[in-house]
């Protein structure tokens, strides 16, 4: 009530006033209470330690040395057992069961009633909360305030909901991990940080949950951090997201510099005045496209996500489906008043994500780990993201990012109830096989048929086939793409000398040819995992089994979404011939904050005629059906050897499988070289030949020199003081008297 006692006051002539709404702040305080209570647990057991460390059955579940030898054996990303799951459960883990995910639980339905609020209200402009003057400092005025609107509605409800079934099935995955307190902490922590992101009223507020993820996300990548691969990748995800968010510091700066605002609700009111097509906007745009480019994965600064492999699965599909990587998307649709305005800026985003998309499908197609298949698909479909909103479909964007965490999140479960069964398996038989290599898999639908089934509805979804949900959201931006390609104010508009309408025709090719190789590599990604002889082994296969219900339960229900999420926004062709819901919900909800800057980049466009659009809705079907089928007829699970008796790649297929070399040039052309002059130049020569060996010990030489020559001086003999004094005398009596 504190806080609600201090909100502005000018919130209360808004339609929201006095609702639920009101209790907006307790959506983030929620999870980081529980990051407060699970850090305390883990804190105290690190502390305390077990009841009885005499007794015979024994296991030390202390955050320190104990749990990293424990924790040292849960690689997840290499070739060894699941070895967490032979150490005794945590002593607070039921505790922490109830409070991980439970806050998550209290979020989303708050959400719920502040959604159903907003439903009824139906407002024109965002409710504001301001808690307190944050940097009142000359004509920088930042408050600590957060905004509910129909676009942070959606995001809220989506990190929420799904971010509460990630937390479920954790409960089951990671319960016998000796870091369960601190692995939930984590995870409470994130969720936190991405609702300040999407609930901040400002650039800044959104920034310190932007920065927020990225702490998470370290934490969380090198969670099992005694095995170097896991603390290496988590260290490259913090420093490649730190290059990107540059990007945004430098934005804000210049927004700041020529706006003097940096609350949304000023941007927004200000924003014509910097002018259609100006250099500033197109700077401000171009700068925090960079910080998108290192969040949300795209090219270059891509390179993270897939090392992000290295943690939990469901830290995995909390990062891809639901939160971090989605906050670039957030960010264009948020400042889609600027991008609106300058069109080369816009080109740029939708040319990056097609480029994006089509380039980490290729890399897909060769990946053997079931979870790096799953992670270039992710960095391939928020490309198909950036293209809706750079073309300025911000609603089929943000839809097709509703859509994908839906699927996304269903098949890195499922992944994950896959890689569960592996490791217990091999860990029963004490095999070392890779348990999340697909070569060493096979037949699993007769051991795991709840969770084959599942991962059939997501990759069909992913795949673009109708009526699941992401054929609804990809044809949604390729038909945006289609339509702006002629007549509108990006097709007017040039790319380095390049037509609009070109870019637009080129990059609507580049969305269809990624469709089916999407389709291609999920089919081969199911095909090889689930049908066809059992290549897990004789022994291991008498222990595969489905996952229990407190892990299956969630995927069921991303299972529905999944089936009908599509419903939110169904156009007017599918609605007109079949009465299956109203079309264009997902438009209109969004249509207060996002249409003004829709209408300005798509103006001058024509209307597609429906003939048209079933026509493009009809190849886009076929690119998908045509990716399965290719699939399943060039691909025979029964020929596919065991990780172990495998050939190498050769040829450009070695390339592709060791995705084109890009991280091996990397290290040459930039980690290499700069760990050359920070060894050589930066610690031998300055640090330690100028600081160490000139300034400190030369300073310490000179020191000790003057303290010789006194003490050559100070010899104890008076004689010699005697005749020291005569010779003083005698040169002064000289220096006044010889002229």
């Amino acid at each position: 009530m504190l806080l609600q006692s201090i909100a502005d006051a000018t919130s209360n002539a808004h339609p929201l006033s006095g609702t639920i709404a009101e209790w907006a702040w307790l959506l983030p305080v929620l999870p980081l209470a529980g990051f407060v209570i699970n850090g305390l647990l883990s804190l105290s057991s690190a502390h305390l330690g077990p009841d009885d460390p005499n007794t015979p059955d024994h296991h030390p579940h202390s955050e320190g040395a104990a749990e990293a030898s424990a924790i040292s054996q849960t690689e997840e990303a290499g070739s060894v057992g699941d070895d967490h799951h032979a150490v005794k459960r945590h002593r607070w883990a039921g505790v922490v069961s109830i409070v991980g995910p439970g806050v998550l639980i209290l979020s989303f339905l708050l959400a719920l009633g502040i959604w159903q609020a907003m439903a009824a209200t139906q407002p024109d402009g965002p409710f504001i909360q301001r808690y307190f003057s944050w940097m009142p400092v000359g004509d920088l005025q930042i408050d600590a305030a957060l905004q509910l609107d129909q676009l942070s509605m959606v995001m809220v409800l989506v990190v929420t909901g799904v971010g509460a079934l990630i937390h479920i099935f954790s409960v089951g995955y990671m319960q016998d991990d000796p870091g369960y307190p601190r692995y939930f902490s984590y995870l409470n922590l994130f969720v936190f940080f991405m609702l300040v992101l999407v609930l901040g009223a400002n650039y800044p507020v959104l920034f310190v949950g932007w920065e927020g993820v990225g702490l998470c996300s370290y934490l969380l990548i090198g969670f099992w951090f005694n095995d170097k691969v896991n603390a290496d990748a988590g260290k490259k995800a913090f420093i490649v997201n730190r290059i990107g968010d540059f990007g945004f510091l430098v934005a804000m700066f210049i927004l700041f510099a020529n706006m003097g605002v940096l609350d949304f609700i000023g941007v927004n009111a200000k924003a014509v005045e910097l002018g259609a097509g100006s250099t500033v906007v197109t700077a401000i745009c171009l700068f925090m496209f960079l910080g998108c480019t290192g969040k949300s994965a795209q090219i270059p600064l891509y390179i993270w996500l897939p090392d992000a492999m290295a943690g939990p699965t469901p830290v995995s599909a909390l990062i891809h489906a639901a939160t971090m990587v989605t906050a670039g998307v957030y960010l264009i649709a948020r400042s889609a008043a600027l991008f609106s305005l300058s069109p080369i800026a816009s080109l740029t985003v939708a040319i990056v994500g097609a480029v994006t998309a089509i380039f980490a499908a290729t890399i897909g197609l060769k990946q053997w780990d079931i979870k790096k298949v799953l992670a270039y698909s992710t960095i391939s479909q928020l490309g198909y993201m950036f293209v809706g909103v750079g073309v300025g479909a911000y609603v089929s964007g943000m839809f097709h990012l509703v859509t994908h965490s839906f699927f996304k999140a269903l098949l890195f479960l499922g992944s994950g109830s896959v890689i569960h069964a592996m490791h217990r398996a091999y860990h029963t038989t004490n095999s070392h096989e890779d348990a999340q290599d697909m070569r060493n898999m096979g037949g699993l639908k007769r051991y795991l048929p709840v969770t084959c089934v599942l991962m059939w509805i997501a990759t069909l979804a992913i795949s673009g086939i109708p009526p699941f949900a992401g054929f609804f959201s990809k044809d949604e931006i390729l038909g945006a793409v289609f339509a702006r390609a002629q007549g509108s104010t990006l097709a007017s508009a040039s790319w380095l000398g390049i037509p609009g309408s070109t870019i637009l025709y080129a990059i609507y090719a580049i969305g269809l040819i990624a469709a089916l190789m999407t389709a291609i590599y999920m089919t081969r990604m199911m095909l090889y995992t689930f049908h066809g002889p059992n290549r897990t082994g004789a022994e291991e296969e008498q222990h595969l089994h489905e996952a229990p219900w407190v892990m299956t339960g969630p995927l069921v229900v991303l299972g529905i979404l999944t089936v009908f999420g599509g419903w939110l926004n169904l156009p007017e062709v599918i609605t007109d011939i079949v009465r299956i819901g109203p079309s264009g919900s997902l438009d209109q909800w969004l249509k207060p904050v996002v249409g003004g800057a829709t209408a300005r980049l798509s103006a001058g466009a024509a209307r597609v005629p429906a003939t048209t659009e079933e026509l493009l809705m009809g190849v886009a079907v076929l690119i998908g059906v045509a990716g399965i089928v290719f699939a399943i007829a060039r691909l025979k699970p029964d020929r596919l050897p065991r990780k172990r008796d495998a050939i190498p790649e050769e040829g450009f297929e070695r390339v592709v499988a060791n995705k084109y070399y890009v991280d091996e040039a990397l290290d040459r052309a930039i980690v290499t070289p700069t760990y050359a002059i920070s060894k050589n130049f930066l610690w031998r020569f300055i640090d330690h030949g100028v600081i160490d060996s000139l300034l400190v010990n030369g300073s310490a030489a000179l020191a000790r020199g003057f303290g010789w020559m006194g003490s050559r001086l100070q010899t104890g003999n008076v004689g010699i003081y005697a005749w020291v004094l005569v010779v003083g005398v005698v040169a002064l009596l000289g220096a006044f008297t010889l002229r």
